[in-house]
């Protein structure tokens, strides 16, 4: 590997360790004992300033080498970590951020914003470390106290403590390294209990290179680190340095009993030690070279055992573990990395396959074979299984996206001076990886008004008897070919009154028409409409609920929103799993074919209205329609007997007036071109058999429509006898 790509290496690895960072920053406040977390943000920095300062980023190292000195003092006890610290933290972690950026970018200077930014934050962590800014941010840590033993003193398993043999390599010195400070840094995982510097390797005077490092200590430490940890004190110079860790008389048992209740998954016996922590990565490779360069036939147990990296009994429990894993894993579960564009590749050959056999169907009908039909009827079954098995490739877990809106609230919420928590549920579940991608901004928006209107101030939430803590919650989960997304607060709710009396003011409600509270609270939905009363960072202008409805429209979903004074607001995303292949329903209107969602049809039913009606009583409640052929201007007379195929949508139902029912058949999505994008009520095409186009019903703009059925006729109907739906 050459130096660029290991910087690249580097650089990949930097972000995913601010991540990492990030996720323990966010929770390290909500959890009982926190010393993991905090170890685990210290670990962070102090590996991206090590690794830094290999590739001379010196921008990068002396700002992060302040940030690893907090954290330091957080872990040793002398400074708190409270909400301020850890803002203070996650803005540092964005401006490491954007310094491996710069180096990404190959820029050596930063800009005036970067550097006031760095500057603003040094004085920060500087304040919090309570020391005058102009002393000395790198200052070493004093001495630590070592007490000399002989060399054989408390050596070996039988000790109830950590030891540590070290020969330090010949180059060390030339490589800028000092092997004092290991054993400084050392000190800060734990305490040295005893020393003994080994100078036994030293040549005569006359022989001695003072450039080269003859030094090697024995040394007794105890620490609650696991063993990686203690290993990872010695990282930068774990290649030219002999290095041999003996875990307490303690840790033997804590080791088999973790062994013992590992999963049934590493089958090598590498993994196990691994797994349970006494053997680290660094030490399986150096068996495994061994094991190479010997004898390829020797067992690797024996060769830990022989060197003295694992206790033999250890390795004897890891053994046993893996025969049982053996035993018991009848088949092993294997993942491949695939492009995403391979994926989108292969849907579209499915699709087209859907096509190629829509048309074979056609040809089997037209020749009445007994034999064709029986073979298609193979064909299709096996499609439908390619096509199930291929789309489930594409299915990704929302949690990812789920996962961005911690820092979202962490930072909206201190901003606007409240104190509210983000719940997560349903992360588990999947669905096309399109529709995630596109789902991430309506949500991220729904998430800050959720944040900005519906979570009350705290003075607010004390008065009306509720927590302080606000709680906005994220869950998703399937239903009916669906999946499901919720935003929900527990703040003030919507304010009806208030929501209606601007509608009317701006002209969108005509004045005393009666309208639903879902019919109101939807009204927030509308372009450039909004209640707040002054302008802030967050909201107030009245843009972006209706890019989120006309984006998640976009999508083939739907958004409602419920509300109850006081108690907070619910808003309901759904959207179909897939944006590729659906089952539909055919239906025919004169020469032209329309599809319908399948799991968004109901039912089936002959059309009796009475001229001039726009609703039907259906087993006594209102039914509206919409005459597909008036609706698109198709030109031709009605069939002599029309349908109605009655389509459900959240909750509410209304019916399409068609010529033909034409049954289910798999539907190939196909997006329309911009210059039908502003067509109402068509969301997408499709290929049929015959190779013509068949256009897809966009239910919830049709439902709009079916929804301004007259209260007049309404009230007529409800007069015979009928209940409203």
């Amino acid at each position: 590997m050459n130096l660029d790509q290991a910087l690249q290496t580097f650089l990949a690895e930097g972000r995913e360790l601010l991540e990492d960072m990030e996720a323990a920053l966010l929770s390290v406040r909500d959890e009982a004992d926190p010393s993991e977390s905090v170890n685990s943000i210290f670990r962070a920095a102090h590996t991206i300033k090590g690794s830094a300062g290999l590739f001379g980023l010196d921008t990068v190292v002396a700002f992060t080498h302040v940030v690893e000195s907090l954290l330091d003092q957080v872990r040793e006890g002398e400074v708190a970590l409270d909400d301020g610290l850890v803002a203070l933290l996650l803005a540092c972690g964005d401006h490491i951020a954007s310094l491996l950026d710069a180096v990404e970018d190959g820029r050596r200077d930063l800009t005036n914003d970067e550097v006031a930014t760095g500057a603003g934050l040094l004085a920060g962590l500087h304040a919090q470390m309570n020391r005058p800014q102009t002393q000395q941010a790198v200052a070493p840590p004093p001495e630590p106290a070592f007490e000399r033993r002989p060399a054989d003193a408390d050596h070996g398993e039988g000790a109830d403590h950590w030891h540590i043999s070290l020969r330090f390599g010949r180059d060390v010195l030339r490589n800028g390294m000092d092997p004092l400070s290991f054993l400084r840094y050392l000190a800060t995982l734990g305490s040295i209990e005893h020393v003994v510097t080994l100078h036994d390797a030293v040549p005569a005077l006359e022989t001695l290179d003072a450039e080269s490092c003859w030094l090697g200590f024995e040394i007794a430490f105890k620490s609650g680190c696991d063993k990686a940890t203690i290993e990872s004190a010695f990282e930068f110079v774990i290649d030219d340095c002999a290095l041999r860790i003996v875990a307490p008389r303690s840790r033997v048992a804590e080791y088999i009993a973790l062994i013992e209740q590992l999963p049934e998954e590493p089958s090598r016996l590498g993994d196990i030690l691994l797994r349970c922590g006494s053997l680290t990565s660094h030490e399986l490779d150096m068996a495994l070279n061994s094991q190479r360069q010997g004898q390829p036939t020797e067992l690797l147990g024996r060769i830990l055992a022989e060197q003295g990296t694992v206790a033999p009994q250890v390795v004897e429990a890891a053994l046993t573990k893996q025969k049982q894993v053996k035993e018991t894993q009848i088949k092993e579960s294997q993942s491949v990395r695939v492009d995403a564009d391979k994926l989108d590749r292969l849907i579209n050959l499915v699709g087209e396959l859907v096509i190629a056999a829509a048309g074979a169907n056609l040809i089997a009908r037209r020749t009445r074979s007994v034999d064709l039909h029986e073979a298609h009827s193979t064909l299709a079954d096996l499609i439908e299984e390619v096509r199930d098995s291929a789309l489930q490739l594409r299915m990704v877990k929302i949690g990812g996206t789920f996962g961005r809106f911690k820092r979202v609230v962490h930072d909206v919420a201190r901003e606007l001076g409240k104190d509210i928590e983000l719940k997560i549920s349903g992360e588990d579940t999947e669905l096309d990886k399109t529709v995630v991608e596109k789902i991430g901004d309506p949500l991220m928006h729904l998430v800050r008004n959720a944040i900005d209107h519906g979570i009350d101030s705290p003075e607010q939430r004390a008065a009306r008897g509720k927590p302080l803590k606000g709680t906005v919650t994220l869950n998703a989960f399937h239903e009916s070919g669906s999946i499901v997304i919720e935003v929900c607060d527990d703040g003030g709710g919507l304010n009806r009154d208030k929501i209606l009396a601007k509608a009317i003011d701006r002209g969108l409600v005509e004045a005393g028409k009666p309208l639903g509270d879902g019919e109101i609270y939807g009204l927030i939905f509308e372009p450039g409409f909004s209640t707040a009363e002054q302008v802030t960072n967050l909201s107030g202008r009245g843009v972006g609920m209706d890019v989120v409805k006309r984006n998640i429209t976009a999508l083939r979903g739907s958004v409602g929103i419920d509300s109850t004074p006081g108690q907070g607001t619910r808003v309901t995303v759904r959207l179909p799993l897939t944006l590729a292949i659906i089952d539909g329903f055919q239906v025919g209107v004169g020469k032209s074919v329309f599809v319908v969602p399948l799991d968004m049809v109901d039912e089936c039913i002959e059309f009796t209205a009475k001229p001039g009606h726009d609703y039907i009583d259906l087993r006594g409640q209102v039914l509206p329609f919409i005459r597909l052929r008036e609706f698109f201007d198709i030109a031709g007379a009605p069939a002599a007997r029309q349908n109605i195929v009655v389509v459900k949508h959240l909750g509410q139902k209304f019916g399409l007036v068609v010529d033909a029912l034409m049954g289910e058949a798999q539907t190939v999505i196909k997006p329309l071109s911009r210059m039908f994008s502003q067509v109402q009520g068509i969301s997408g095409s499709s290929i049929l058999g015959s190779g013509e186009v068949a256009l897809l019903i966009d239910v919830p703009v049709l439902m709009q429509r079916a929804g301004t059925v007259r209260h007049g006729q309404a009230r007529r109907l409800l007069g015979a006898g009928a209940t409203t739906a």
